[in-house]
């Protein structure tokens, strides 16, 4: 060893800074970041207290600070105490107080004040980390914590657990192996670097090799190598999610090989964890170390081989023999995961004659036909109710209201204000704060009402809103939450709120609700400036005084997300008119889970899941913004638990106002997601599964793609107010159409039911395999083949206007099917669709005209012609409820009419088969002129 060479003393005026300093900055910074996190927590707390929620509030962050806490403390503790122990173990090794020669000039290298630093700094970054990542997955822990009793189902059949190990306990290990791994990981690591720097000295010291120091690693590969052998163990029960070509879950070969081989592969990582353990006492060398991996990598290839063999010589030469039963398993389970357990199955006979649809039986279904194409109506409504360039209306609604004394299908849309679109030089703090606050009112219309120009027939319009149904009335038209506030706002300030134009002035008022957060004194404004981004402006504000209220988070779903982060949402919340006439949102609200066994997996908004229960129904009031959960499914084990956790945020279904329970609807989510499975998995034979004979798909239509061209997509659900068949009153359904696989064909269709006692059923039809039903493809392609249609058509398109299609509707009506779908024209330079023709098919007999009931009476003939005024759609009424029609004597001779409108039907055929279409045209505009003439002279 080279004698030791001390370095000189550090020159007079050379300092370095001082540790007080950095100590005093890392603490300034640190309460910078605390007070900001702080502050947002408190204005959260005002938030949720306003609502009423303070509970999930307090429940929430408690359980995530103390999961963070106790996670990170515990990281933190490990990682230090075996750093000190291996610093420990290898001082000697270390270069310290000595002196090494490199090229010949002794150099003092002393790592050991470095390492403490290192070690201080790794234990609190890996602390931080760890702490983050458990208290991010605090609702996965928090159930395992209080599941209770919530999930007590049946026992699967190859581990025999119960729902609630897979749903609770399995994520919870799964997490807690995986934190585990984590730091075994980092233990290791800092073992394996120990062993190279103490190896790197002796060889510096000594000048030449010198055996490595291995006992660190030795030992903490005893713990990694445990928590693998737990981990490969928990992976025995991932076999009954996977995804095979066939179905998922556990096949012939996971379980009577694979499980057994995970088990083996566990035990041999046990042993190599002994031989481990061993090497770490008595000091073995690193070749000898290697050799503890030894029963892993033979048993591991032991399995591989096992499993090689029995797929390719005893599973594949059998297959259907040997996988049924694991067939049946994946049938059951992913029947139950998604309620088709519970579909009512029926015989539907799709028959093909007109007397089959049974229309003066089903006048109900008939006068309820959705003419109306939501898009079609979106742009419609833009035009001629958005009253200014700053409303909207996002989205369009379908629900069902009793008018008249008859329940009549609508379609709803809010007009919401959009603050993006005022005037530049209208945009300044106060419009777009206190000033534009809210929307006003809404539009309704029946589906299939239109005035003589082809507009929609609204029921309620206008700003004040006018409502020509004495039953329908809106006391609270101001939107204050919606679809797209997305904007905070102060409300009950000294500022007068716009509320809509009014001549050369505007109506004002001033905001009269209960909702928000108080900004109080001066003190208290100043911390929500702070949290909210509007430090310079809001505290000195003369318009602001201590009662004026914030109103945060006024969008539906980033409402209700806050509140309740657990649950899943509908995409669309959807408006509802209270008998009180107040204007509510009515949202949905789903568990999701990826851990049912042998359950198919799908996508639901981008999560993969195989467990969907729509358990909640959310209700958010426009004005006040309070914001209710109530439980639709109290069998569901996730919600149950849910609700052990947050007593104070759910509501029995049965405390939902009479008045808002009677517009509740099967989700379209939930549907359609049901749909998706159902087309495979309404098999439940084996075989028949296994060969896929009856495979069925969404039936296709043709939609408008986002470049505005024609697109086949699958079918959406629709929701429709009908008599289902075999029932005795109409109802409102969801329904959606099944082709088999590669078809146009339909084969069948479900429907989920909204009303009363049957809210949540759904029922299964299915159509006879004897015969060919057509599908929205085939209907299309038999209205394009139409002649006179098809010259219409063109000849519209060529004449400065576009024809707009809107969706064909599939409606089970009677015995029979009937198909439907409106034709508009747009002109050019106008985003207005006027409705200009209605085609109804049957599966023999196709008609059409410019009116629904034009084209009903040429569908259905005397039959159809005999809807009576209450019962038929409002299509011919106009807005002041006079009729619409042209006005005829009433003693005009109906059989004069119909010799004028054949003479006119003739005329256009052969103008059209001459290739005359514009002569054609107006042929068939006097033809529709007559036609309601003789619709009037029946009245």
């Amino acid at each position: 060893m080279p004698e030791t060479i001390e370095w000189p003393h550090e020159p007079r005026g050379q300092h370095h800074p001082r540790p007080w300093l950095w100590g005093a900055f890392a603490l300034l910074l640190l309460i910078f970041v605390m007070g900001r996190t702080a502050l947002r927590w408190w204005v959260d707390l005002l938030w949720f207290d306003s609502l009423g929620y303070s509970q999930i509030f307090w429940r929430t962050h408690l359980a995530v600070w103390g999961i963070f806490a106790g996670f990170g403390l515990a990281s933190f503790a490990l990682i230090f105490a075996v750093f000190r122990l291996l610093l420990r173990a290898h001082r000697e090794d270390l270069p310290g107080a000595h002196v090494v020669l490199i090229n010949g000039r002794p150099v003092e290298l002393s790592l050991q004040p470095v390492l403490r630093v290192v070690g201080y700094g790794l234990a609190t970054v890996v602390a931080l980390a760890a702490g983050s990542a458990m208290a991010s997955s605090w609702q996965t822990l928090l159930l395992w914590w209080s599941q209770g009793s919530a999930a007590s189902t049946a026992a699967e059949p190859i581990f025999g657990h119960s729902l609630g190990f897979y749903f609770f306990t399995l994520p919870a290990w799964e997490l807690l192996f995986g934190w585990m791994l984590g730091i075994s990981l980092v233990l290791f690591a800092m073992a394996v670097v120990f062993m190279l720097i103490s190896g790197s000295a002796r060889l510096f010291a000594e000048r030449r090799a010198a055996a490595m120091p291995v006992r660190g690693v030795a030992l903490t590969a005893v713990p990694l190598l445990l928590v693998m052998a737990a981990r490969t163990m928990l992976g025995r029960y991932e076999l009954l999610f996977e995804h095979h070509t066939i179905f998922d879950g556990v096949t012939y070969t996971d379980a009577h090989v694979l499980l057994t081989g995970k088990l083996c592969v566990a035990l041999a990582l046990v042993a190599s964890a002994a031989i481990a353990l061993v090497a770490g006492i008595v000091r073995l060398r690193v070749s000898m170390l290697v050799g503890a991996i030894a029963p892993v990598v033979v048993v591991s290839a032991l399995v591989g081989v096992s499993v090689w063999y029995v797929n390719t010589f005893l599973v594949k030469p059998n297959e259907m023999m040997r996988e049924q039963p694991y067939i049946s398993y994946n049938i059951e389970h992913t029947r139950a995961a998604y309620g088709l357990d519970h579909f009512e199955l029926r015989e539907f006979p799709a028959e093909t004659e007109v007397a089959a649809a049974e229309a003066g039986s089903n006048q109900a279904t008939l006068s309820n036909i959705r003419l109306w194409d939501w898009h079609a109506l979106q742009d419609t409504l833009r035009q001629i109710q958005e009253i200014r360039t700053y409303y909207d209306f996002p989205d369009i609604d379908i629900d069902r209201y009793r008018v008249n004394g008859s329940m009549r299908q609508v379609m709803l849309s809010a007009r919401e204000l959009n603050v993006d679109k005022l005037p530049a030089s209208s945009r300044n703090w106060i419009n777009d704060r206190l000033i534009y606050t809210h929307g006003y009112g809404l539009t309704m219309n029946p589906v299939n009402g239109f005035t003589n120009e082809g507009l929609p027939l609204l029921m309620m319009s206008n700003m004040p809103v006018q409502s020509t149904v004495p039953e329908l009335k809106v006391e609270r038209p101001e939107i204050y939450f919606g679809e797209q506030t997305s904007n905070d706002v102060y409300v009950k300030t000294r500022q007068q709120e716009f509320n809509y134009p009014q001549g050369d002035a505007n109506n004002l008022s001033s905001y009269e609700g209960s909702g928000g957060i108080e900004l109080g004194g001066f003190l208290r404004r100043l911390l929500i400036a702070a949290d909210r981004g509007d430090l310079f402006k809001l505290p000195f504000s003369d318009d602001i005084a201590a009662s004026s209220r914030l109103l945060m988070r006024r969008t539906v779903r980033e409402r209700v997300e806050a509140i309740a982060p657990f649950l899943h949402y509908e995409h669309d919340p959807y408006l509802v008119v209270g008998g009180d006439g107040r204007l509510r949102w009515i949202l949905d609200g789903f568990t999701m889970n990826d851990n049912y066994p042998y359950a198919a997996h799908t996508s639901v908004d981008g999560h993969d899941v195989n467990y969907v229960r729509n358990s909640v129904k959310v209700v958010v009031d426009a004005y006040n913004g309070t914001t209710d959960f109530y439980v639709f499914d109290n069998d569901d084990p996730l919600l149950r638990a849910w609700r052990g956790i947050f007593p104070g945020l759910f509501k029995d279904a049965s405390a939902m106002p009479e008045d808002l329970r009677a517009h509740v609807r099967y989700p379209e989510t939930m549907l359609r997601v049901q749909g998706e499975i159902y087309g495979l998995y309404h098999m439940t034979n084996p075989s028949v599964f296994y060969n896929r004979e009856d495979m069925w798909t969404v039936a296709s239509e043709v939609g408008l793609g986002n470049n505005g061209e024609q697109s086949t997509e699958a079918m959406q659900p629709n929701y429709v107010l009908m008599k289902l068949p075999g029932e005795q009153s109409e109802e409102f359904v969801e329904i959606l159409p099944f082709t088999p696989a590669n078809r146009n064909n339909l084969i069948g269709w479900i429907a989920g039911r909204s009303d009363g006692a049957h809210y949540g059923a759904v029922v299964a039809y299915s159509f006879p395999k004897t015969r060919l039903v057509d599908g929205p493809l085939q209907i299309e392609a038999r209205i394009d083949q139409n002649a006179q249609l098809s010259g219409q058509l063109s000849l519209w398109n060529q004449q400065g206007s576009r024809v707009r299609r809107g969706t064909l509707l599939v409606i089970p009506t009677g015995r029979a099917l009937l198909y439907a779908e409106p034709i508009y024209l747009q002109a050019e330079r106008s985003p207005m669709p006027e409705l200009r023709l209605v085609v109804l098919a049957l599966q023999d007999k196709l008609a059409y005209g410019p009116t629904f009931e034009s084209a009903l009476a040429s569908l259905f003939g005397a039959q159809g012609s005999s809807l009576t005024a209450s019962e038929a759609p409002a299509s011919s009424a106009a807005p002041g409820g006079a009729s619409a029609g042209v006005a005829v004597p009433q003693n005009e001779s109906v059989k004069a009419l119909a010799a004028e409108a054949g003479r006119d039907f003739a005329a256009y055929q052969q103008l059209t088969a001459q290739g005359k279409l514009s002569e054609a045209g107006q042929k068939l505009e006097a033809l529709r002129q007559v036609i309601e003439r003789l619709n009037n002279t029946a009245k």
